[in-house]
């Protein structure tokens, strides 16, 4: 499962475009992912270069906050306990899933 901030037709439309088959839940205004500690207001300078690039924040998370979650990874348990937690504030570096199915597979 993922969660994202964006409006549920932009997730919609992502997940038929990219043919993903896991459900994407939306998260207006970020808030769980502000309960998580993991919501970010961009800079202004970020802020410019994203509407440089058409990159209409705003429009796709349908509020204009202009926050992002920290990209976040996480296994849970069927007892609800993070049996794993992979996050980094680097969108770029993310962890390899072949990772998370050998955790998951080993948690049986």
């Amino acid at each position: 499962m993922l969660i994202s901030p964006q409006l549920v037709e932009h997730n919609r439309a992502f997940a038929e475009e990219k043919k993903l088959v896991v459900e994407i839940l939306s998260d207006p205004g970020n808030t769980v992912a502000a309960q998580f500690g993991l919501r970010h207001a961009l800079p202004e300078d970020l802020k410019a270069l994203y509407q440089q690039f058409g990159i209409d924040v705003p429009a796709h998370n349908g509020d204009d906050s202009w926050t992002l979650p920290i990209p976040a990874r996480y296994v849970i348990d069927r007892d609800g306990i993070i049996r794993h937690a992979d996050l980094n504030a680097d969108y770029t570096q993310r962890p390899d899933p072949t990772e998370t199915l050998d955790i998951v597979a080993q948690m049986g």
